[in-house]
C-alpha cells in the first residue's frame, strides 16, 4: 500500500480552513471593534488575520501567482514562512495576554508580561528578518509549488530558512499546547469556553504533528532517504484540520453562550405562558402589547413585569392560610418541596382571582388590607407557571387541601367538674 496515495484523499483544500478561520474573525470583529483597549481581544483578532493570510499565501494558487507576479521563482517561500512566523509569535503573546488576564494584576504580574510580550516580539521578528536574509543568500532558481520543502532541504541556506520556521513553528505550538491543556483542567470554567479551549488544544496538537511531519520528510532528505509524502501529502491536510480546529475554538465560547443565553431567554418567555394569560383575566383580558422589533430578553423582561404587577394587584385577596394547606396537602402527595410551593401557590392564585370576582366593586375596598407577604410567589413566577401547566395536579392539591381542612376537628366544650 502507497501512504503517499492514501493521504492524498485525504486533502483538504486550504479555502476551507480559510472560509472557517474568516467566520470566526467576523464573529470575534464587533467585540473587537467595540472594545479595542482589551489586549485580549486584539491578541485573538491578530492572531485569525494571520491564520486567514497564512492559508491565503500558502494556497497552491496564490503561490504561482506571486512568484508570476514579482518575477521571483519561490518568493512565496520566506513570504509564507513569515506568516507562519508571525502566527506563531501571535499565539504566543496571546497565551501571555490570557495567562495575565486570569491571575492577580498585580504590578510584578504586569512587569513579567510587557518583559515577556517584548520578547516574543524581538524574537520573532528577528526569526521573520533572518528568513528573508537566508533567500536572498541561497540558489533557489527553480519554483517547486507543493514540495520546496523537501527539494530544496540540502541547499545551502535554504535549508537553514527551512528548519528555522520549523523550529519557530514547533516552539510555539508547544508552549501554546501546554499552557491551553492545564488550563482545561482548571476549575470553574464555563461549559463553552472548557469546550472551546479543548478544540484549541487539539487544533495546536495537530500543529505539532504537522512540524513532525515536516521534520521527518526534511531529514529523511539528508540521510538520504525519500519521505516526500510526508510534507506533501499529510502536512497540508493536518494543517487544514489544525486552523479548522483553533477556529471552531474561538467560535464556541462566544457563539455557544450567545445561543444558550438566547434558548433560555426564549424557553423562559415560553414558560411564563399560562400565568400570564391568566393574569389577562386579572386585568381585563389585556396584556403586553406586541412590538416587532422588540428583542427576546425585553419581550420576557415586559412578560414578567406585567405578571408581578397583576400579582400585586391580586395579593390582598390571597389566603395564606390556604397556601399553607395546599402546601402541606402537596407534601403529603409525594411531591417535593419546590414542585409542593409551585403547586400552593398556583392553589392560592386561582383561588384569589375566584374570589376577587365574587367580591362586588363596592365591596373591593373592605377587603383585608394585611396583605399577605408576597415576596415569594413573585421570584417563583416561572416555578408557578408551569405547574399551571398541570391542572390535574393543581386540582389533587386543592382537593386534598379542602379534605384535609374538613377533617380537623373543631373545638369541643368540657362540663365544669364539680
Amino acid at each position: 500500500m502507497n501512504p503517499s496515495r492514501f493521504f492524498a484523499g485525504l486533502y483538504i483544500s486550504f479555502w476551507i480552513p480559510t472560509a472557517v478561520l474568516t467566520a470566526a474573525l467576523a464573529i470575534k470583529l464587533p467585540s473587537i471593534l467595540k472594545l479595542w483597549k482589551d489586549p485580549l481581544l486584539r491578541a485573538v483578532g491578530g492572531l485569525l488575520v494571520l491564520a486567514c493570510g497564512v492559508f491565503v499565501f500558502a494556497a497552491p494558487a496564490t503561490i504561482a501567482r506571486t512568484n508570476h507576479v514579482t518575477g521571483v521563482p519561490n518568493i512565496s517561500a520566506p513570504l509564507v514562512y513569515s506568516l507562519i512566523t508571525a502566527f506563531c509569535g501571535s499565539c504566543l503573546l496571546l497565551i501571555t495576554t490570557w495567562r495575565d488576564g486570569i491571575s492577580d494584576r498585580s504590578g510584578a504580574t504586569r512587569r513579567v508580561t510587557r518583559r515577556t510580550i517584548r520578547w516574543v516580539v524581538t524574537v520573532y521578528a528577528g526569526v521573520i528578518v533572518a528568513l528573508w536574509v537566508l533567500f536572498a543568500l541561497a540558489d533557489a532558481p527553480v519554483e517547486r509549488i507543493r514540495d520546496l520543502d523537501t527539494y530544496y532541504a540540502n541547499t545551502p541556506f535554504m535549508r537553514e530558512e527551512i528548519v528555522l520556521y520549523l523550529l519557530a513553528h514547533t516552539v510555539a505550538a508547544l508552549i501554546t499546547s501546554k499552557v491551553i491543556w492545564n488550563w482545561i483542567r482548571t476549575d470553574g470554567l464555563d461549559l463553552w469556553l472548557r469546550g472551546g479551549l479543548k478544540f484549541l488544544g487539539v487544533g495546536y496538537v495537530m500543529n505539532l504533528v504537522y512540524d513532525s511531519c515536516k521534520f521527518c520528510a526534511v531529514v529523511a532528505r539528508w540521510t538520504g532517504h525519500d519521505l516526500d509524502w510526508l510534507s506533501t501529502e499529510v502536512a497540508p491536510p493536518v494543517a487544514s484540520l489544525s486552523a479548522i480546529l483553533i477556529a471552531v475554538g474561538f467560535i464556541l465560547p462566544h457563539t455557544g453562550q450567545y445561543l444558550h443565553r438566547r434558548a433560555r431567554t426564549r424557553l423562559g418567555y415560553w414558560h411564563l405562558r399560562p400565568l400570564y394569560r391568566l393574569m389577562g383575566t386579572v386585568t381585563g383580558g389585556g396584556g403586553v402589547p406586541f412590538r416587532l422589533r422588540a428583542t427576546p430578553e425585553l419581550r420576557l423582561t415586559r412578560r414578567e413585569t406585567f405578571i408581578r404587577d397583576a400579582l400585586l394587584h391580586l395579593s390582598r385577596f390571597i389566603d395564606e392560610d390556604l397556601r399553607q394547606k395546599a402546601y402541606d396537602a402537596a407534601l403529603g402527595l409525594g411531591f417535593d418541596a419546590g414542585r409542593a410551593g409551585a403547586l400552593a401557590h398556583a392553589v392560592t392564585v386561582q383561588d384569589a382571582i375566584e374570589t376577587r370576582k365574587r367580591t362586588r366593586q363596592d365591596d373591593a375596598a373592605a377587603a383585608p388590607l394585611n396583605t399577605p407577604d408576597t415576596l415569594d410567589l413573585l421570584a417563583e413566577i416561572d416555578a408557578v407557571s408551569r405547574a399551571l401547566r398541570h391542572p390535574a395536579d393543581i386540582r389533587a392539591v386543592r382537593e386534598a387541601a379542602a379534605a384535609a381542612a374538613q377533617s380537623v376537628p373543631g373545638p369541643t366544650l368540657t362540663q365544669p367538674s364539680r
